[in-house]
């Protein structure tokens, strides 16, 4: 189970950090991504991943130099720390494993930036 938070109503340029806790699975060995679905948007656009151990992470293009991606395998928890936001990147936000995605999601949270 996927149990996202840390969403709300900024304005650009302000920052927002999102938390995920993972349960009912092994955490540790998984790779996890943040994943968005922006509004009119039929499919979810993978953000960022992480490996297993914290140590590799990778970017869509428009987010690189403003998110920053982390996890505590102690706490099973993936974060996503988003600065200098922009309209575009208003979405519902949500976490999964990497590659390949659990077919349950969960069920996200809104953020949403206004200029």
């Amino acid at each position: 189970h996927f149990v996202e938070s840390g969403g709300g109503l900024v304005q650009a340029g302000e920052s927002l950090r999102l938390s995920c806790a993972v349960s009912g699975m092994a955490f540790i060995p998984e790779y996890m991504a943040w994943y968005r679905q922006g509004p009119g948007k039929q499919r979810r656009e993978l953000v960022a991943h992480i490996s297993s151990g914290g140590d590799l992470t990778n970017y869509v293009e428009s987010v690189k130099g403003r998110f920053f991606i982390s996890r505590d395998n102690d706490r099973s928890e993936l974060f996503l720390r988003m600065h200098s936001l922009k309209p575009e990147d208003s979405a519902i936000y949500y976490c999964n494993t990497y590659p390949r995605t659990r077919d349950v999601w969960g069920p996200g949270t809104q953020v949403t930036v206004s200029s």
